[in-house]
């Protein structure tokens, strides 16, 4: 039985969502697993909280914009279901439940599949544009991120692990195993270890633990880490062909607030393939 048993990917009104879906599903197929996909918005008076006149109701307003919204999802889960895409499971949550509930639906699925913010849509969009992030570090599980740019569902037969030694690094990888075992190729880009500058990085342990699993890897050792290496890591998943980049989510949470390292940033902000990612 595949690790990848439980399937849980977002739905929104967004118009990149039936990629989303096809690719948490083309998932499902590969893994004889099911996918459940979620409707859970934020209340749209935390999104606008000064933005209607005190003379116009706001309950209102919101309740008509939220209806709307939910209604779009679920055009989109039906023409997904329509389409013959059988293992997808329609669940939502209330306004009340929002972001955290579906938080904690993430806490029980073994890969979670979202979409990357996309700066274009504004604050028409249904969660806030740290949704990856937060979901990242409150559930404590992988995510997939669908790049907004995605026109159809990737195939991910070409895939490209950044390794450093480190959780992150390590959890991702853990993580990605089901993919990379279905891949035709896998790829890994390391860079020097910054503690002893000149000096590779020892691969045996890690091509060790790969082969383990069945995973056969090409190692692209590479010269000392840099402010480009999130560019840098685009560009070689571009060389190649990838349709799967695996890699640590690097940053920390403080109040109202997500600081996320520099290479999650360049990646989260410019991808234009899959990336799995885990903190």
């Amino acid at each position: 039985m595949s690790s990848l048993a439980a399937i849980l990917a977002h739905v929104d009104s967004s118009p990149h969502c039936p990629v989303r879906l096809a690719l948490a599903h083309q998932l499902a197929e590969a893994h004889d697993s099911a996918v459940t996909a979620m409707f859970a918005p934020t209340p749209v008076d935390l999104q606008f909280p000064f933005g209607v006149s005190p003379g116009l109701e706001l309950t209102t307003m919101a309740s008509a914009l939220e209806s709307k919204r939910r209604d779009l999802a679920r055009t989109h889960f039906d023409a997904a279901v329509k389409a013959g895409m059988t293992r997808l499971q329609w669940a939502e949550l209330t306004r009340e439940q929002g972001l955290i509930g579906f938080t904690r639906a993430a806490m029980v699925a073994d890969l979670v599949v979202l979409g990357q913010h996309d700066p274009k849509l504004g604050a028409a969009q249904d969660v806030p544009a740290d949704f990856v992030e937060w979901t990242l570090n409150d559930s404590g599980r992988p995510v997939l991120v669908v790049p907004y740019t995605a026109q159809r569902v990737a195939t991910m037969r070409v895939a490209l692990v950044a390794w450093k030694p480190c959780r992150e690094a390590a959890r991702a990888l853990s993580a990605s195993l089901p993919l990379l075992q279905q891949a035709d190729e896998v790829h890994v880009a390391m860079w020097n270890d910054s503690q002893t500058p000149g000096t590779p990085t020892d691969a045996g342990p890690l091509q060790a633990y790969l082969q383990r699993h069945g995973v056969g890897a090409q190692l692209h050792q590479n010269g000392p880490a840099t402010r480009e290496l999130g560019d840098h890591l685009l560009s070689l998943a571009a060389d190649l062909d990838a349709g799967l980049l695996v890699m640590g989510c690097y940053g920390h949470a403080r109040i109202r607030e997500w600081v996320t390292g520099g290479v999650t940033r360049t990646v989260m902000s410019s991808m234009t393939l899959p990336v799995l990612m885990s903190h």
